[in-house]
């Protein structure tokens, strides 16, 4: 299984276009290039039951599962609304993310 070049990177802003969770938004905690999933801040959350640690109480609860690439949608800083990604070469030589929608550089949040 060959896993896709992934035009949404960590921190990015995202919103789920399919699925139980359409239409909600969330930030990317992890990408996970081998599967192409990600895990998104409060999406697809299911129910693990954890045993009790020296840090936690145990009992069951809600982590975020990952969710394939192909379902999320990067949002727009500038336009606040789900885009595609585009690239852009500047003169210097340098490729950045652009909005197709408004044409906004969007940065990347290390």
């Amino acid at each position: 299984m060959d896993s896709i070049k992934t035009k949404i990177k960590k921190n990015d802003k995202v919103m789920v276009i399919a699925g139980k969770d359409k239409g909600k938004t969330g930030k990317i905690l992890t990408i996970i290039k081998s599967l192409n999933k990600a895990k998104v801040e409060g999406i697809n959350l299911v129910k693990k039951h954890a045993k009790p640690t020296h840090k936690s109480a145990g009992g069951i609860v809600d982590i975020e599962a990952p969710i394939h690439l192909s379902n999320l949608m990067l949002i727009c800083a500038k336009c606040t609304e789900a885009t595609k990604v585009g690239y852009k070469l500047l003169q210097d030589g340098e490729k950045i993310r652009i909005c197709k929608k408004c044409g906004e550089t969007i940065p990347v949040d290390l």
